[in-house]
């Protein structure tokens, strides 16, 4: 899959089904990074610290490239994928790392913004990895996130907006709606520092966040991602050296956000249903987690994306109607998740 940022991410990057892979067989066999996008409860946006909502589905994905001529021509040459999701839903990110026989997951930084926005920092998109402040995820230790490191221990919800009415990151912090959507780019483990963990024989298995396994007006209709309700979920500091992360090999890709009816008008294929509300779920006492690794660090959480009004918030700013189905609620079906870890 092309970016259309340079041939080195060529044929690197790949859909499986609706997973979205990166593979870096230069690097080792095993260098193969997959996240995927999920489907999930919008929490209230209240100012309360809510526990993990759960996964609800995959995200449906689509290659650009398939469906070019009905496509923005910016979209056409980023490239990339297409993810479909309603106004004001919610969704997070799971990563997964290939483990192959007895040997450890590989490791990778994954750095994640929206609208070019970094998500862990709250600064404009670089390429290159930054060691402080820390502007990446480290897979496996980080399992998924669900939004914007705000404080240590708590992210705002990624939530998909409009683009245009002033909600999303990208413009409270530029001021601008230009880019929408979410950027990624994955950078893997040196094979030699990979090798290294491999004769320690350090295997570490996490467990999953999943518990439920024509052309548009781009600029009028497309959407990007606002900071939502509160969660409690540490970002994991970087337990490796910086210098192991091979920064001659990194992998992008964009994910380009369609609503509903682009959706449809784009690929003539359906959008599932609307998710329930937190509170109807709630009520049907079905199950929330909170997950605890009490041996990582957390980072602090970004200044810049504490100081973001949150859609709630924004709404009232603008003198608009209250979002729906925003009611606090109080989750008592609580599981408790932890990393299971084996080995030195």
């Amino acid at each position: 899959m092309a970016n259309g940022e340079g041939q080195l991410e060529v044929d690197m990057v790949e859909l499986d089904g609706n997973k979205l892979l990166f593979r870096f067989p230069d690097v080792h066999p095993n260098a193969v990074c997959e996240l995927a996008f999920q489907r999930t409860l919008r929490i209230p946006d209240d100012n309360q610290a809510y526990p993990l909502p759960p996964g609800l589905g995959h995200f449906a994905l689509e290659h650009v490239e398939d469906y070019a001529p009905h496509l923005p021509s910016t979209w056409q040459r980023h490239g990339g994928i297409l993810l479909p999701m309603y106004q004001s839903e919610a969704l997070w990110i799971n990563f997964n790392s290939q483990q192959v026989d007895a040997n450890p997951p590989y490791p990778f930084a994954v750095k994640i913004a929206t609208g070019k926005i970094n998500a862990v920092t709250g600064e404009p998109w670089q390429n290159k990895l930054i060691k402080n402040p820390q502007d990446y995820v480290v897979v496996p230790e980080q399992p998924w996130l669900d939004g914007y490191c705000v404080q240590k221990g708590l992210i705002r919800q990624f939530v998909a907006m409009a683009q245009g009415q002033g909600y999303t990151a990208e413009e409270q912090i530029t001021g601008q709606s230009e880019h929408g959507g979410l950027q990624i780019i994955v950078y893997p483990m040196k094979r030699k520092y990979y090798e290294e963990l491999c004769q320690k024989n350090s295997k570490m298995d996490f467990c999953c966040h999943s518990m439920v396994d024509d052309v548009f007006e781009v600029n009028r209709m497309q959407l990007g991602l606002a900071p939502g309700g509160l969660m409690t979920q540490e970002i994991y500091k970087d337990p490796h050296r910086f210098h192991v992360w091979d920064k001659q090999a990194p992998s992008r890709c964009f994910v380009h956000i369609l609503n509903s009816e682009q959706w449809k008008t784009v690929t003539g294929k359906p959008i599932p249903s609307m998710p329930p509300s937190a509170q109807q779920y709630t009520q049907a006492n079905l199950p929330w987690f909170e997950y605890y690794d009490d041996q990582s660090n957390a980072l602090d959480g970004s200044s810049k994306l504490a100081a973001l009004d949150s859609v709630a918030a924004k709404t009232i700013k603008n003198g608009e109607p209250p979002l729906a189905d925003n009611s606090s609620i109080k989750p008592t079906n609580v599981h408790k998740l932890s990393p299971q870890r084996q080995g030195a």
